[in-house]
């Protein structure tokens, strides 16, 4: 009962954030906060909204098999998020975009600019569906079935909570409430690493000690060029990885685009990115600890590295009031993305597909449909029940975000026209032909790509988008030539 009225007071507070921040609801309001969020608290709110509830648990789970060389991508975020913040950002405020794929539709034509917005809202329902569901299990695991409620019931009423704090002020909305669930989701973590260090009876600077001088504390890999822990592997991909997942992500574009002024666009964006790096070591830092305190108890390690968070935390080792720790920083790292989540489709769909901006009917029919399809998906996936299936759906989606890098790297690069009627064909061929690759290099040579097949996937666009290209002749191309002809025949 304590953390049922614990999650219940949680959603209480989100619900009375939405009530201040929704008294003038519009569909600018929506969209774009009317261009008036403070950076700093949508930088801080932004930290929460990329950090999932599944983040939340695998993180501290990487030190198994990984140490902690996932901070080397990490590093790799800061560089990606400069090249945002002066890259891309000018550019959105410049052209005045609702969504970054408003960019094609000027750049390309409109199949490139549907083609853009359509692999989002695939990527975007399927994997925050997929991330959603696994922390509705955490969740029906660990605290909803020792109270008897059925799983469906969890993911409904979850998913409604938080369509109604969403449904009226959209990032408004999210401004306040993605900075209040941060706040929680860091207060929690803090607070289970301060139990985890008192349970080994040890002081602050000794665990920091600790920590360092721990084998599984290794960051850095240059010595070995086939593994994926390799620095510069890992540093590239992590740069490539933001330029894709927030620069092309209406997700977490939109929360940019809510700010005064570019300049403070780009300080949000600049400060987040710095931020990034000091939170994630929290999280590895914690999957150390959590190691040294299973060896304690005379616990085995487990073999899957989720199990490091689940079982001492979640397993209540800890005492019940880690459970209610670990419940608050799930939920509100699984609330601050989905939230988001659901709000970019609704503005995508809205704004790219049916290219309405101002039909606030539509926007709210289509928030209802979303939050539905939202729970139908995660419901699917329930009844799959295959582990691989998840896996697959979650390679797919880093698939889908390839051509989105190649489409805008082509746009932004060149000055070259596109053949826009071919545009979808490349961009549905780029993953399958990056899928076969990475199925022929390991057979050959035992070689399994990691984050660097979302570059490989974005070249292949680019390289397609090049090569069909319309030819031009003279100082036009023969495209628009093609054009001239038709229109001439037409007026004779």
């Amino acid at each position: 009962m304590m953390i049922i009225a614990t999650i219940l007071a949680y959603f209480s507070i989100l619900l009375l954030l939405s009530k201040f921040a929704s008294k003038r609801s519009n569909n600018e309001v929506f969209f774009r906060a009317n261009r008036k969020s403070p950076w700093y608290l949508v930088s801080f709110g932004m930290i929460g909204a990329s950090i999932s509830g599944v983040t939340f648990v695998s993180v501290p789970g990487m030190v198994i098999n990984q140490n902690m060389t996932y901070a080397q991508t990490c590093m790799g975020f800061i560089v990606g998020y400069v090249i945002v913040a002066f890259v891309l950002l000018p550019l959105c405020y410049k052209m005045n975009l609702i969504t970054i794929y408003s960019y094609l539709k000027k750049r390309m034509g409109k199949r490139s600019y549907k083609t853009g917005a359509s692999f989002f809202l695939i990527s975007k329902m399927t994997g925050a569906a997929v991330r959603f569901y696994v922390v509705c299990m955490i969740l029906q695991r660990f605290v909803f079935d020792a109270l008897h409620i059925p799983f469906f019931v969890t993911v409904i009423v979850l998913v409604i909570s938080i369509w109604l704090y969403t449904r009226k002020s959209g990032m408004k909305t999210l401004v306040f409430t993605d900075t209040f669930q941060t706040f929680c989701m860091f207060v929690a973590l803090l607070l289970i690493m301060y139990k985890v260090i008192d349970a080994l009876d040890m002081s602050v600077s000794e665990t920091l000690k600790m920590i360092m001088a721990d084998e599984y504390s290794k960051i850095f890999v240059f010595d070995d060029w086939v593994t994926r822990q390799n620095f510069w592997k890992q540093f590239f991909s992590g740069i490539f990885i933001v330029i894709v997942m927030t620069g092309l992500d209406q997700d977490m574009m939109q929360k940019n685009m809510t700010c005064k002024n570019l300049s403070e666009a780009q300080k949000n964006m600049c400060t987040y990115g710095l931020a990034f790096l000091p939170a994630n070591l929290l999280f590895l830092g914690l999957g150390v600890l959590l190691m040294h305190y299973l060896v304690r108890m005379g616990q085995p390690i487990p073999k899957n590295p989720d199990e490091l968070m689940l079982i001492p935390v979640a397993g209540a080792m800890l005492g019940k009031w880690v459970v209610v720790l670990f419940t608050i920083g799930v939920v509100a790292a699984c609330f601050s993305s989905a939230d988001s989540a659901l709000t970019a489709l609704t503005t995508s769909y809205c704004v790219d597909i049916k290219e309405q901006a101002g039909n606030e009917t539509l926007r709210k029919k289509s928030h209802i449909m979303i939050a539905i399809i939202f729970i139908l998906f995660i419901l699917l996936f329930r009844s799959i029940n295959s582990t691989s299936l998840i896996d697959a759906i979650y390679i797919l989606c880093s698939y889908t975000y390839g051509p989105l890098l190649g489409l805008f790297a082509y746009g932004m690069l060149t000055h070259e026209n596109v053949n826009d009627k071919i545009v979808p064909y490349i961009a549905i061929a780029s993953p399958i032909l990056c899928f076969l690759l990475d199925n022929l290099f390991l057979r050959i040579w035992d070689y399994k790509f990691g984050y660097e097949l979302l570059m490989l996937n974005g070249l292949i666009t680019f390289i397609g988008l090049w090569l069909t290209k319309p030819q031009k002749q003279g100082a036009k191309t023969i495209l628009d030539c093609s054009k001239k002809r038709k229109d001439t025949q037409r007026n004779l």
